[in-house]
């Protein structure tokens, strides 16, 4: 039940791009999580990776387990604050599905091939997808969601009224003539609940899975801030406590302190800037879903420490390096010969210039899953004959 007069009221919503009856028995806005979630790129999302390659082992996170993560506690977040949760779920469980292989190794190998045909940014990939690039329904390209989760794919980290001038948000531009998505405000405080649940799930998640890689250990991490003081305060607790138990009992409280955190900051700017509708969210100038500013403090040096630590040791640099020698092999060859791309793709290929081509290969490349693109880098490469 929403509560809070800021909230995103799902009768009032403005509609979709493409009219469609009202479902019976679900909101526009739980219409929207759903088809997000029926859809290809999201499937696709569970052999993404975020800093380990999916085959180097099933505990760590890919793209779809830390969609899920991100998505629970976007919804506890807007539920707490009395917001729309099918919102908030819906922005979070989408705000990745334009992620290509390969983590950020990928985006950075598919932005440098891309530089000179218009660059290459996820976050106008992700628009993309659900805008255009799944093809699922008769009538429409993409998923037609409605203008308050498109606003929310879009606007989830601020205003990007700065970056329109940037290549790589092109396609951003030409859609927002047709339909405005007003791109100078900020986003609702349900998308911005769901920006927030991204950090709060990647910054434990790394912890997590940064110790089960053996990149650091527990005691590496006993003067860290808010993962130090968590670790002390549950050996407090449970004296005989196993390392496996400790690591995973310490996590939840890093995130159970994260979430407080935003809750008591959020309702202080909500009284502060007296805001009292979604317009108001909107128009407010700043941020309203937020960390106080000592825990973005303490969040910095957590994040300092997973730099040095965790993307930049020598294990992860190695895949890294790989990751982007496969993407970057492929582009190439795909835009040298067409023709060895997939039918479908190949056919949809034909009479296209350099700069079409060429995002039409990205666009093969970024829907990859790392399996596969490991797997049509050995076809390709291992001079296999007769596969």
């Amino acid at each position: 039940m929403i509560a809070a007069p800021y909230a995103c009221d799902p009768k009032a919503s403005l509609g979709r791009q493409f009219p469609e009856k009202e479902s019976r028995t679900r909101t526009p806005f739980a219409r929207d999580r759903d088809r997000i979630i029926h859809c290809t790129a999201f499937r696709r999302l569970k052999e993404k990776t975020q800093v380990f390659v999916a085959h180097e082992g099933d505990y760590y996170r890919t793209r779809l387990t830390h969609s899920l993560e991100v998505a629970q506690i976007a919804r506890s977040l807007a539920v707490a604050l009395g917001l729309d949760s099918d919102l908030a779920e819906a922005i979070a469980l989408a705000h990745d599905l334009g992620h290509p292989p390969f983590g950020h190794a990928g985006e950075d190998e598919l932005a440098e091939c891309m530089k000179p045909f218009g660059g290459f940014d996820h976050n106008v990939q992700t628009f993309r997808v659900v805008t255009e690039l799944e093809r699922r329904y008769p009538g429409f390209l993409g998923l037609n969601l409605t203008w308050e989760t498109l606003e929310g794919v879009v606007k989830h980290n601020g205003p990007v009224i700065g970056k329109l001038k940037e290549p790589s948000w092109a396609a951003l531009v030409a859609f927002n003539k047709h339909y405005d998505l007003r791109l100078d405000t900020y986003a609702s405080a349900e998308a911005q609940v769901a920006a927030i649940a991204d950090d709060i799930a990647y910054n434990n998640h790394d912890v997590d899975d940064g110790v089960q890689a053996e990149l650091f250990g527990l005691a590496d991490l006993e003067n860290i801030p808010l993962i130090g003081p968590a670790i002390a305060s549950v050996r407090k607790d449970w004296p005989k406590i196993d390392d496996r138990m400790l690591r995973l009992e310490a996590v939840r409280r890093m995130i159970g302190l994260m979430i407080d955190d935003v809750l008591q900051e959020t309702r202080a700017r909500v009284a502060a800037g007296k805001v009292q509708t979604a317009e108001d969210v909107r128009t407010l100038g700043h941020t309203l879903v937020q960390f106080t500013d000592g825990m973005q403090e303490d969040l910095s040096r957590l994040r300092l420490f997973l730099h040095e630590r965790m993307y930049r040791h020598y294990r992860v640099n190695r895949t890294r390096s790989q990751a982007r020698r496969i993407l970057s092999e492929m582009f190439h060859l795909f835009t040298a010969e067409p023709e060895v791309l997939p039918p479908e793709w190949s056919n949809a290929a034909e009479g296209m210039d350099k700069t079409a081509l060429a995002r039409h290969v990205c666009d093969y490349i970024a829907g990859m899953t790392d399996r596969f693109a490991i797997e049509e880098h050995r076809r390709l490469f291992h001079l296999e004959f007769g596969h």
